[in-house]
């Protein structure tokens, strides 16, 4: 059977699954969300275990440079695993600029559906790869925080350390 390489990460704000499958990123949930682990296991036919792997190492480093302000973008292969539409709002989120923020509604109407900005947030809530998958870059109606799987302390310190590093050369 397949393994799911399973790694903890201690971010500065808060504690972070890390998961692997193959060679490729498959999670990175916030502790309070942890749910999405056994959803990506069944997903995936995968037994878990709790060790590291290259690409977990790899992304724990990435995710330390990300929290001291050295790291803008993510540069690891990653797995997405979710519904076809769950994976374009997905893939959709990697053009939002760091430092930057869209809305629910403005995303559904990038993906040419006007009427789905509850289907999004939806979409969002089930992102297993948050940080590499920026959901923290997507608010609410008004640019109003809401509804973050880390919560929405973590929400606004996420947003204020990008806004803040990004006007940084």
């Amino acid at each position: 059977m397949p393994t799911l390489y399973l790694q903890h990460f201690q971010s500065p704000l808060g504690a972070i699954l890390l998961g692997s499958y193959g060679d490729r990123l498959c999670l990175c949930a916030w502790m309070s969300n942890i749910a999405i682990e056994s959803r990506l296991a069944a997903r995936l036919k995968a037994s878990a275990t709790d060790a590291p792997s290259a690409v977990t190492i790899e992304a724990s480093r990435q995710l330390d440079e990300y929290f001291l302000g050295r790291r803008r973008e993510f540069d690891l292969p990653l797995l997405l695993t979710g519904t076809t539409f769950q994976k374009r709002v997905w893939e959709n989120l990697a053009s939002i600029p760091y430092g930057t923020t869209s809305t629910y509604q403005a995303e559904a109407i990038r993906l040419g559906h006007p009427k789905a900005a509850r289907a999004v947030a939806s979409a969002l809530h089930r992102n297993p790869l948050v940080l590499f998958v920026p959901c923290n870059r997507v608010l609410g109606a008004n640019q109003i925080p809401k509804g973050y799987n880390g919560g929405l302390d973590v929400l606004t310190a996420l947003l204020r350390l990008e806004r803040q590093n990004s006007q940084r050369p």
